[in-house]
């Protein structure tokens, strides 16, 4: 069996030649979407994936994973937003928005490997339903920050949320891939 560590990285690595991939089809044309937007696209899959759970059944074709896969490159997205802040148009290259990928996903990782060590991989004996909820949890957490124009009074931010969004879908992969 490989660590978790390994495990992280084939999963993103799934997810990072989608995003490229996707890059090179339609470039960084995603820069123009406002933070609120991205929020409600990972909301989209995340509810589509809870839909799956819940009914047993898949009309669109896209499976669990895919959905799981958007919501890890949502997020990333989410948090190059977050740096870049808002514009009306592709205003970086493939290359930087592909080192920027980079970047937090390797931020990801190190904030998982932080809290797996203090949780003990506690998420490994959860059920992968319980990803869906605490995504979606994050996701009206997110929502009522945003609403909040970015304050809180004692919560963590947009980020930290964004960041626990990639690492439960990064889990979820994980247990598709690497059955237990």
């Amino acid at each position: 069996m490989s660590t978790t560590s390994q495990q992280f990285d084939h999963v993103t690595a799934i997810c990072s030649e989608i995003f490229s991939k996707k890059l090179k089809d339609y470039g960084p044309s995603w820069r123009i979407l406002r933070l609120t937007s991205v929020t409600d696209q990972i909301f989209i899959k995340a509810n589509r994936i809870r839909s799956i759970e819940t009914k047993g059944v898949n009309k669109v074709g896209e499976d669990i994973k895919s959905e799981l896969i958007a919501i890890v490159n949502y997020g990333v997205i989410g948090l190059i937003q977050l740096e870049l802040g808002e514009t009306t148009h592709d205003d970086i290259s493939v290359e930087d928005a592909l080192v920027l990928y980079n970047k937090y996903i390797n931020e990801a990782k190190k904030l998982m490997q932080a809290k797996n060590h203090d949780y003990d991989e506690a998420w490994r004996l959860m059920r992968t339903e319980s990803y869906t909820d605490l995504i979606l949890q994050k996701i009206h957490r997110t929502k009522q920050i945003e609403d909040n124009k970015g304050k809180t009074l004692i919560s963590e931010g947009v980020d930290a949320n964004y960041f626990d969004m990639i690492n439960y879908a990064v889990f979820s992969l994980i247990r598709f891939e690497f059955s237990d």
